[in-house]
């Protein structure tokens, strides 16, 4: 059973936890440096291959006009002027769009795009805070993650974790302007603050998770469980008191108003307060069973499937999609079956919501936020081919998406 600190002035006895054999580190040694180092060295690989990429391919498409401008820079071009990172500069720049427009970009949350206009006052362009703000998030979430899995689970573990996080093959939005950095920091940081007690952080940055992506709602009942899986633990060890109930549960239902607060702008706004719900069906999405798109991927293409496959044929994007939904899935049950409750309930409800939107697309860097699931990889890691397997599939994939991200090619 994982080791959970709940109380505040429990900080040394976790870093004792960690600490093995002979060896002793102090806390920034092991949970800043190790994470900072994966950080820096993944994103240097990402960029590598991003600047090589596009001098590379020659015939890379002409990317839609979505807001999207150039820079005298090659990678400040490619990790802030491609497909919805227009929109976060747009929503910036010029505020929200929602009626008599294509792609009403209502649709994205609003933190994120917040946060750049107030940082791009400061250094002169949105889109160079929103670089930084992605890269900052995630560097923070990084090591919030490893001390989150360190403490509960070792430090090999965590070094697992963090490393197969950061290669995933869509760890590359990451780095870009989109908004998963700062979700991940936000629910990330959640989750590590009420495992030490702190509700009243947890639920700060659960009302901030909800304002940056709507699936953040789902941080509420991740923060009921962590605190039942604490009361439980509390009982079995001690018989001892409830626990802080009210702090837990309030910083739970605190959580949906981060979108009650969004919902409130748009009603003011623009009359609507599900104008991010319609105006994602300019995009196809909308709430659908995971069966009826299942039922299409799986439609007999003509000619049937071995000629397509020869062919070349098959929508390769909707399959990988469809084959991370899957894995990500069977991860969020190992989790329940290993009772984690807290870290499963975010997973499969993180997996159920993405699923149901009505599309595979982009179904592979939504599986990326949902973090617990990498500390199942990160145990059966341990095993060498598992670890051998994971990070060569993982960094194929990831150069191949990077490659072709750079060069406007829609992966997710």
């Amino acid at each position: 059973m994982p080791i959970v600190v709940t109380k505040r002035d429990k900080t040394q006895t976790a870093v004792a936890r960690i600490t093995t054999g002979k060896r002793t580190a102090s806390p920034a040694a092991w949970w800043v440096w190790r994470p900072l180092a994966v950080f820096i060295a993944t994103r240097l690989g990402i960029l590598l291959v991003a600047y090589l990429s596009v001098g590379l391919i020659a015939d890379a498409p002409n990317t839609p006009p979505y807001h999207l401008r150039g820079v005298g820079n090659r990678l400040v071009d490619v990790l802030g002027s491609r497909w919805d990172t227009g929109f976060y500069v747009s929503i910036a720049e010029e505020g929200y769009f929602y009626k008599d427009v294509p792609l009403p970009s209502v649709a994205f949350f609003p933190l994120y795009p917040l946060m750049m206009r107030a940082l791009g006052a400061v250094v002169g362009d949105p889109l160079m805070a929103g670089i930084i703000i992605s890269n900052v998030a995630l560097l923070l979430a990084a090591v919030l993650f490893y001390r989150l899995v360190a403490e509960s689970w070792g430090q090999p573990v965590a070094d697992r974790a963090v490393w197969y996080w950061l290669i995933f093959p869509a760890a590359f939005f990451g780095t870009a302007v989109y908004s998963e950095s700062l979700f991940l920091l936000c629910v990330i940081g959640a989750l590590y603050f009420a495992r030490r007690g702190y509700w009243e952080a947890a639920a700060l940055l659960g009302i901030g998770a909800a304002l940056t992506r709507l699936v953040g709602v789902i941080v509420a009942p991740m923060l009921l469980l962590e605190w039942w899986r604490q009361w439980r633990l509390a009982q079995d060890a001690a018989k001892g008191p409830l626990g802080p109930l009210p702090l837990a549960v309030g910083a739970a239902l605190a959580v949906p108003l981060g979108t009650l607060a969004y919902m409130a702008y748009l009603w003011r706004v623009f009359g609507d307060p599900l104008a991010f719900i319609h105006g994602a069906a300019a995009w196809a999405r909308q709430p659908q069973s995971p069966l009826v798109t299942i039922a299409g991927l799986l439609e007999t293409p003509a000619g049937g499937w071995p000629a397509a496959l020869l062919a070349g044929q098959i929508h390769l994007d909707d399959w990988f999609d469809f084959l991370g939904v899957l894995l990500f899935l069977g991860l969020g049950v190992v989790l329940l079956y290993w009772r984690q409750w807290p870290e499963a309930a975010f997973v499969l409800l993180g997996v159920g919501a993405a699923f149901s939107s009505g599309l595979l697309m982009s179904q592979r860097r939504y599986m990326w936020v949902l973090f617990p699931a990498f500390i199942v990889l990160a145990r059966w890691g341990g095993r060498p081919w598992v670890d051998r397997v994971v990070t060569a599939v993982s960094l194929m994939l990831l150069g191949l998406f990077t490659a072709l991200f750079a060069n406007g090619y829609w992966v997710g």
